[in-house]
């Protein structure tokens, strides 16, 4: 007698907190393989985009996530302020994992032309212009999607500690499947890959964001000390709450 067909645990767009509950106590102790295909191939299968800075620790997330599904759209918000290393760093890892769907995602000009016409905003308002150049092109570039797949890791800094894998974010799901790696699995999975490497690490920076805002890290500080330095600010927007930002 043949078995009957596997009901596919899905949720569609529209998640809510008890969606992320539910995914959370499923996938507990699960490997990071798993969550990524569970991902990729049950919860949201073709509605799920990868979202990368292509900073130091981003190979590791597209060495995984290419195992399971090259065609996986990869979302890189390219805010006209990031270090040309990093934009070389982006073609050597797509090419490197074969990826066929990358999305480098640019600000508005329009929006650019009335609210940041000297490119100036981030030494005086770095919040709005983060939202500008970043939170604003990602909302828009995830609209065809219900899941999102983000790099961020629960050692990084104290606003991440608590990080989960699942979450939700404005009904979207969001997805982080190196929320328990450490420093030692990051640095273990591009040796015993040999995944290239930023070129801006050597040179001390542990988080690479935009060039004016990012600095090399001292030793002992948290891995994203050196984003916003000076700054009351830990997060770009598009992880955060964004209810306080300025109204342009």
């Amino acid at each position: 007698m043949a078995k009957p067909a596997r009901v596919i645990d899905r949720v569609d767009i529209g998640f809510t907190e008890a969606d992320a509950d539910r995914l959370n106590a499923q996938y507990e102790g699960a490997d990071t393989m798993q969550i990524i295909r569970a991902l990729l191939t049950e919860i949201a299968p073709g509605r799920t985009a990868l979202v990368s800075s292509f900073g130091t620790e981003s190979a590791v997330l597209l060495d995984l996530v290419s195992r399971v599904d090259k065609a996986t759209p990869v979302i890189m918000l390219d805010t006209l302020k990031l270090f040309p290393e990093t934009l070389a760093y982006r073609d050597t890892l797509v090419k490197r994992f074969g990826f066929t769907d990358m999305r480098s995602i640019q600000p508005d000009p329009t929006t650019l032309a009335a609210k940041d016409d000297k490119g100036m905003r981030w030494s005086y308002d770095p919040d709005g212009c983060c939202e500008i150049r970043k939170v604003i092109p990602l909302a828009r570039a995830l609209e065809p999607f219900s899941a999102s797949i983000t790099g961020r890791k629960g050692f990084q800094s104290s606003t991440r500690a608590a990080l989960k894998i699942f979450e939700v974010d404005e009904g979207r799901l969001k997805v982080n499947p190196l929320a328990g790696w450490n420093k030692d699995d990051i640095e273990n999975w591009f040796t015993a890959n040999d995944l290239p490497r930023h070129s801006l690490e050597a040179e001390g920076y542990a988080s690479i964001g935009c060039m004016p805002c990012t600095t090399t890290v001292k030793p002992g500080e948290d891995p994203r000390a050196g984003r916003w330095r000076g700054w009351d600010k830990t997060e770009c927007g598009i992880h955060g709450d964004m209810s306080e930002l300025p109204s342009f």
